[in-house]
């Protein structure tokens, strides 16, 4: 029998497939790891709407410390309604506003009217719902004690 010569034709797949597999699994792991937003400790409320999943909107974040995150970047007070300014002409989009339960509220009030200033309209305030408590027993009157009249 003759050996054949020459080049091969075909290209073998099969390191680049299992190499995808393995980024698929890496990013199957670490997706749901991944968090959203900034650490912040939210007031509760007794009623609250779920912020909207597009991405058309604007997170402005307060922590406890007093510093200020437009989505994930940090922003000085003096400089926020500039910034906001800038992204109104951008789109018509919503802005969301999570402060910190430990934060003054002076600060909270002094951030809405600059964002107000800004020619912002659409404003939403983010909470965490509350937690139901049962309502508390009245107090029955204690055994063994005697009143007088």
């Amino acid at each position: 029998m003759a050996a054949r010569k020459g080049f091969v034709s075909e290209i073998n797949v099969t390191p680049f497939v299992d190499v995808m597999m393995v980024l698929l699994i890496i990013f199957m792991v670490t997706a749901p790891m991944m968090d959203s937003g900034l650490d912040v400790d939210l007031p509760q409320a007794k009623q609250v709407d779920n912020l909207p999943t597009d991405s058309n909107h604007l997170v402005l974040t307060v922590k406890d410390d007093g510093t200020l995150f437009l989505d994930t970047y940090q922003v000085q007070l003096e400089e926020l309604e500039e910034r906001l300014t800038a992204l109104v002409k951008e789109k018509d989009r919503a802005l969301f506003l999570q402060a910190d339960k430990s934060v003054s509220y002076g600060l909270v009030v002094d951030v809405m009217g600059r964002i107000k200033a800004a020619g912002i309209e659409k404003l939403g305030v983010v909470a965490m719902p509350a937690a139901e408590t049962p309502a508390p027993a009245a107090a029955a009157p204690a055994a063994g004690k005697k009143t007088r009249r």
